[in-house]
């Protein structure tokens, strides 16, 4: 680097370091000038005046406290969010309570303020103008907005409802018999509280639209079991929403209730929205399996019941009557029943709370429906429904029918993911009074499982015994069926080595397929089983052994590092029971392995084997403890069942027993006739091919 280079690099040094200090000096020298003209900003905008009551609107708001306003004596009151207005004869008077109890009177606002007391003018005045321009929205209604809101309980033995004045709904649904088991959580479970679910009534005419939820109610207790939110309107007048919690008793009884409304609704408003919308809550510890089995649910009048879908974001719009909605959790469901149906296009939405922000650990779901009912001004009952708040109990689910609506079944067992078609008449047939009966002994629930299991092996013994009797039949075939293999190798020989495999079996007295038709025909118990526990709310909360809940993972190993592939795999934990289903499945792989020689002479299809079980670990590590114990169980009974076996049927028995079925003469069976047929078929076509290749 030579001198000219240095000295170049040395000036552009000295012009940027210049540059630099001068906008520095600039943005310094700016600031205080940037701060002064904010604050002085912040200042007017204190201090602006805003303008006095003019003559308009003075007579506007006096137009409308004789319009909308009550009768007191000789005066006309009006009163909204601590602004009263009266007129007496043609003078117009009223005051407004500010904070700490502080009321500035109506006529203050008319003229300009001292310098001291503009902040407390220019609040007052926006009161004022606020509940002018709330009575020109909500009219005869004005009078239930704003206020303090105030909540009123209902309780019985297993629920406990908060309902608000605030848009007279229930605010809180605590289920007083199961607990809040999602992290962070402790206490009874809260389906959902007032920050995350909104519903509510509204009524549209020409120029107005009512919504419950905008309105305070006045709750009256009619009883110890019924509340009534009410709008009063005063001489007789009145809307409300009536709620009825019967002792014992899931179902809340929410009715829409009126008295003489057609003086302040139109007789030719025919129906009636309702909008629901709720973040759903996470209630439980195994946030996988919760989120698969969450969502929205809906059944047609006199149709089948489907849902949005579970796992994605889903929308859907229908124009046919429904008959009930639900916002349904794994375990538990808040569905709303109504007595007539819903009318006119329903939009329904179901959102995913993403996995990325914050609110995912709390919530799983944004979920909203949309509807119509049919309104009558003077029906003193427009709307009724059944807002069943309770656990997913197929028991319980099903007694509805008969209690709300005996003409239809409601299908809400359908909340219950019990399998497609045959599965689910197993779990509902078979299992489901099974295991209810067994849980009336007042056992363990780690028992029961345990008996249910012992029951379904005794069921099927049957057809276990004969599957392991076919397998024995083929072990003690299996050199001569390796003899033939060798003796016809190829594929030019398949059909010549096949037809020779079907004359050993049929002298023998064996079939191929007898061994596996058993195994077959247990199948779908075993996915019966795969459908039910997991939903199977008995299990929720029930310990056993090292596990604290059979509804949720055992956790025997957890960790919060982020590690790759590994949580990808496996999440952020180990289950042991699941640990000990894979080794005990390993085991039993074995064994059928050792038993059936011929496995050997196929290394891929021995490697199979033993990946099954490994890949039944990273399926069922997210799953509860109670479907891992159950498959635990099923494979230990089934390895002293294979011993047992061994020890009662005894290979050179059967040898004997087939020598002397070989010198029988042995009807074809019918199976065995159609794939002699049937191979007969495909030589004949082979040599019609060969011939005409020649």
């Amino acid at each position: 680097m030579d001198k000219n280079t240095i000295l170049g690099l040395l000036l552009m040094g000295v012009v940027i370091f210049g540059f630099s200090m001068l906008n520095s000096g600039d943005d310094q020298s700016n600031q205080p000038t940037t701060e002064k003209t904010e604050k002085a900003d912040a200042k007017q905008a204190t201090t602006d005046i805003a303008d006095s009551l003019n003559a308009n609107e003075l007579a506007r708001i006096k137009t409308i406290v004789r319009q909308y306003g009550k009768q007191d004596g000789d005066k006309m009151v009006l009163t909204n969010d601590n602004v009263s207005f009266t007129v007496a004869s043609d003078s117009l008077t009223g005051s407004v309570m500010m904070d700490g109890n502080m009321t500035v009177a109506l006529s203050d606002l008319q003229h300009a303020p001292s310098a001291d007391n503009r902040l407390l003018y220019n609040a007052a005045m926006k009161k004022v103008r606020d509940a002018a321009e709330n009575v020109a929205k909500y009219s005869d209604f004005v009078q239930f907005v704003g206020g303090g809101n105030k909540t009123v309980k209902l309780e019985n033995e297993l629920l406990t409802l908060d309902l608000s004045s605030k848009g007279g709904q229930i605010a809180k649904a605590t289920l007083k018999k199961y607990n809040a088991f999602q992290h962070g959580k402790d206490g009874n479970c809260v389906l959902f509280d007032s920050k995350h679910n909104s519903y509510g009534f509204a009524i549209n005419t020409d120029t107005h639209r009512f919504d419950t939820k905008e309105f305070n109610f006045t709750p009256v207790q009619e009883n110890d079991s019924t509340v009534l939110m009410k709008l009063d309107f005063g001489k007789g007048v009145y809307f409300g929403i009536r709620y009825t919690l019967p002792k014992n008793s899931y179902l809340v009884r929410m009715e829409v209730v009126q008295q003489n409304m057609a003086a302040v609704i139109s007789s030719n408003v025919s129906t009636m929205d309702f909008e629901w919308n709720q973040k759903m809550m996470r209630h439980e510890k195994g946030q996988t399996f919760e989120e698969r089995n969450s969502g929205v649910f809906y059944k047609f009048s006199g149709d089948n019941v489907e849902n949005l879908s579970e796992t994605s974001n889903d929308e859907d719009k229908t124009n046919n009557h429904l008959k009930w909605v639900a916002f349904k959790y794994q375990f538990f469901s808040c569905v709303l029943i109504a007595d007539q149906h819903f009318i006119g296009a329903a939009p329904m939405k179901s959102d995913v709370i993403d996995k990325n922000s914050e609110e995912h650990n709390d919530f799983l779901k944004d979920v909203s429906f949309n509807s119509s009912l049919e309104y009558n001004v003077n029906n003193p009952k427009p709307a009724a429904f059944n807002f069943f708040l309770g656990p997913n109990e197929y028991k319980l689910l099903s007694s509805f029918d008969d209690k709300i609506s005996p003409d239809e079944d409601l299908e809400l067992t359908r909340l219950i993911p019990l399998g497609w078609s045959m599965f689910r008449w197993i779990n509902t047939c078979i299992i489901i009074p099974i295991f209810n009966f067994l849980g009336t002994m007042n056992l363990n629930y780690g028992i029961i499982i345990l008996l249910l299991t012992i029951f379904i092996k005794l069921v099927l013994f049957p057809l276990t015994y004969k599957s392991f009797s076919s397998q024995a039949k083929m072990r003690v075939l299996a050199p001569d069926i390796k003899e033939i293999n060798d003796k016809y190798p190829g594929n030019e020989n398949a059909m010549k080595r096949q037809q020779k495999m079907m004359e050993l079996y049929n002298r023998a007295g064996a079939n191929p397929m007898s061994g596996c038709l058993p195994l077959i025909l247990q199948m779908p118990v075993y996915v019966a089983m795969f459908s039910f526990l997991p939903s199977c709310i008995e299990l929720r909360g029930e310990s056993f052994l090292w596990a604290s809940d059979l509804s949720a993972p055992d956790m025997i190993l957890e960790w919060d590092a982020n590690i790759p592939v590994i949580n990808w795999i496996f999440g952020h934990h180990l289950s042991l029971f699941c640990l000990l289903m894979t080794g005990v499945n390993i085991i039993y792989t074995y064994l059928n392995m050792q038993a059936n020689p011929s496995n050997n002479q196929m290394p891929g299809m021995k490697w199979m084997m033993y990946l099954m079980p490994v890949m039944f670990l990273v399926f069922f590590n997210d799953y509860g403890a109670g479907l891992s114990y159950y498959y635990f169980i099923s494979l230990l009974i089934t390895i002293a069942q294979t011993y047992a076996f061994r020890f009662i049927i005894k290979e050179d028995k059967v040898r004997a027993k087939m020598a002397e079925n070989a010198k029988k003469p042995r009807k074809k069976s019918g199976f065995m006739a159609r794939l002699e047929a049937a191979q007969k078929r495909q030589e004949a076509m082979l040599r019609e091919q060969q011939k005409r290749k020649k």
